[in-house]
């Protein structure tokens, strides 16, 4: 019987990015334990060693289209070279998937998706979203300018032609199905854990943990206003926080908020688990997120979780006081409320960890990769 082939186009693997993470996960998991023939096509980071550990059995091709060449453009300026650079990938892609003759072709959605139903390499086509629909490109609904309004719903209308297109539509969560109701092609899977940390936390040490990339929508601002009302209260504890991308806006905010003692800002670590284990509740403060899979992860490490309700995947995974502590989206003092809750009552910190962990199994990459075959199989 021959190995099923799939290739994986996403822009690069260099970055420590939730993307990277997750993509490296279910390709080491196809390739080294359900026996695919596994390809992953970059456009950009020629010569650069991925940041998460990648199987010797994938095969890794780069286009070297570098679409980041964009960023030192402004926005008149982009426009030629991106042109440019699209018809390249277009040109290159269909070459090298004509090449590698693969059975399924999977798109993380970037830009790819604007021609990659049209290539006739041979291959099934699939789709793969990582954020939700409303902040997809960040196209959100209540931007008040009018003519990116009307960019916007443009750019939707022809987005969703493309993606009816494909044979297969994958969400993370139900809830964001629901938000695609113009296609009737749309299956949800979760992001997988990867394989379990045989580590855990005792809950018994004075540090509380976040991790996320340091940008915006991480709402790491809005954790470092809780802290201080918490550091008030128990100044014998400490809140890590752990990212990548620039972190000195935040180091700065820390002793602004007046918790540089307390708070301390961190760049992105590989054993963050090593992390969450030395850590005794973990704080997702997310404006909003496409899944949310490093809640699970700390979860897996046993540890409680405090979290915003926010859009999407808090809510999917947290049992509002059974494994966690949901707090309404953006509410800051009731955030360091619940955070103090957890520290002043030890035996509800325990009980939330030992529950926290059983629901992170239900994640587990073997539980979440059948799916995934699954979906292949059928198609």
């Amino acid at each position: 019987m021959v190995n099923k082939k799939i290739a994986y186009c996403t822009p690069s693997l260099y970055i420590a990015g939730g993307i990277e993470r997750v993509l490296t996960t279910k390709m080491n998991y196809l390739a080294d334990v359900a026996g695919y023939d596994v390809w992953v096509i970059l456009t950009d980071g020629k010569g650069k060693k991925p940041y998460f550990p990648l199987s010797d059995k994938i095969h890794v091709v780069n286009l070297d289209i570098n679409f980041e060449e964009l960023w030192h453009h402004g926005f008149v300026g982009k426009i030629p070279v991106y042109l440019k650079k699209q018809v390249s990938y277009r040109r290159k892609l269909k070459q090298a998937l004509v090449k590698i003759k693969p059975d399924i072709t999977v798109t993380t959605l970037r830009r790819e998706i604007n021609f990659i139903t049209s290539l006739n390499d041979g291959s099934k086509k699939v789709g793969e979203m990582h954020i939700n629909r409303s902040h997809y490109r960040n196209f959100e609904g209540n931007d008040s300018n009018a003519v990116k309004k009307v960019f916007a719903k443009v750019w939707m209308r022809n987005l969703l032609g493309k993606l009816k297109k494909l044979d297969r539509f994958v969400v993370l969560t139900d809830e964001d199905k629901n938000n695609w109701k113009e296609l009737d092609n749309v299956v949800a899977i979760p992001n997988p854990l990867n394989v379990p940390p045989s580590i855990e936390s005792t809950l018994h040490n004075k540090k509380v943990v976040a991790a996320g990339r340091y940008c915006h929508e991480k709402g790491f601002d809005l954790l470092l206003q809780a802290w201080a009302m918490v550091a008030k209260r128990h100044p014998d504890w400490k809140l890590e926080i752990y990212g990548g991308g620039n972190s000195d806006d935040y180091a700065r905010m820390a002793v602004e908020c007046g918790v540089g003692d307390s708070a301390s800002i961190n760049p992105a670590t590989n054993n963050i688990y090593e992390k969450f284990a030395d850590a005794s509740i973990f704080v997702l403060s997310s404006r909003f997120e496409g899944f949310g899979l490093v809640l699970i992860e700390a979860m897996a490490t046993k540890l409680p979780v405090v979290s915003f309700a926010c859009p999407y995947g808090p809510r999917a995974i947290v049992s509002d006081g059974e494994d966690g502590i949901l707090v309404d989206n953006g509410n800051v003092p009731l955030l360091a409320e619940k955070i103090c809750y957890l520290i002043e009552h030890e035996d509800e910190r325990l009980r939330m960890g030992e529950k926290a962990k059983q629901k992170a199994s239900h994640y587990r990459v073997d539980n979440i990769m059948c799916r995934w075959i699954d979906l292949f199989d059928g198609l």
